[in-house]
């Protein structure tokens, strides 16, 4: 059996203007990075002693910006624990048979989607107290969080729970299993090995969006290196603003490259046992005496 081709493979002009236009933006990139180098070195913000005040315990720069990026992972990994478990509560409620209950949760997921994350943040630090409940900087950015990416992640687990094969849930319906039982042991394990990819790039983003504590004065990360900047200007000026703001983004750079080759490694994980996986996931299905798949009661002998 063929393999349909989606594309044609580029021929030898082809290759060679590829090659050509490969070459060309490498070039125009690095004579770009070149052109902003000049011009950082010519207002002396390449100086060795600007950059030195970033590791250097006596300006308190480098402990600023630790405990800046620990309450930035603190927001972080309570948004992600309490979004993913209220956002796979949801996404089972939406598939619901049960009106009384998709309806609330289909109501929830679309209202959150629809606004946008900083007016949820807003709305909790700033609406709230206005009817007595005072909440902090940290629970109002971790509430908005939560309450946004659980209902992104929502749509998430159930395309997920949708894709698994509706025959395994007929299979399992058919051998007497509950509804919960086929959600939680037939449904819910497959769909999860096939949407991980997608998940952790949403709990980047989610990573990414705790930087909006900045509005609520919550110093996490940026709104730290803002406060720097500010500590420093009456005293030095603008010297150490570039260095300040370029460390904060660099450390949001690699937190994010960190999830990201996770979320590679998951991937590159679950596609290496996706054959196994599923030949397993198939109801009625065996591993033959040479180790390929059969059906049972089938013959694996062709003539």
């Amino acid at each position: 059996m063929s393999t349909p081709v989606l594309f044609d493979l580029p021929g030898p002009k082809a290759r060679a203007r590829i090659r050509i236009g490969t070459i060309v933006g490498a070039l125009l990139i690095a004579g770009i990075v070149a052109f902003v180098l000049i011009r950082l070195n010519g207002n002396g913000q390449l100086d060795p002693q600007r950059w030195a005040i970033l590791t250097d315990p006596r300006s308190g720069v480098p402990q600023a910006l630790g405990e800046a990026l620990l309450r930035t992972l603190q927001v972080a990994a309570v948004g992600m624990v309490l979004a993913t478990a209220l956002g796979l509560l949801l996404a089972v409620g939406r598939l619901s048979d049960h009106a009384w209950v998709r309806a609330p949760a289909s109501t929830f997921i679309e209202f959150f989607r629809a606004i946008p994350l900083l007016v949820v943040i807003f709305a909790l630090y700033f609406v709230l107290p206005k009817f007595g409940l005072e909440i902090s900087a940290f629970a109002a950015l971790t509430g908005g969080l939560v309450l946004y990416n659980s209902a992104v992640l929502a749509e998430i687990f159930r395309a997920g729970i949708l894709s698994v094969d509706r025959g395994q849930r007929e299979a399992a319906l058919g051998l007497g299993m509950r509804k919960s039982q086929v959600m939680t042991l037939v449904l819910l394990p497959q769909a999860v090995r096939r949407m991980l990819p997608v998940l952790v790039a949403q709990l980047v983003v989610l990573l990414k969006d705790s930087s909006l504590g900045f509005i609520i004065s919550y110093f996490e990360l940026l709104r730290q290196a803002r406060s720097l900047v500010e500590f420093f200007v009456p005293r030095f000026g603008n010297e150490y603003t570039f260095q300040i703001y370029v460390a904060a983004g660099l450390i949001y750079i690699m937190i994010n490259v960190l999830l990201s080759q996770l979320a590679k490694y998951i991937e590159r994980r679950t596609r290496r046992n996706k054959k196994a996986a599923a030949v397993h996931e198939l109801p009625g299905v065996e591993d033959g005496p040479t180790g390929t798949p059969s059906r049972t009661g089938l013959s694996t002998t062709t003539t």
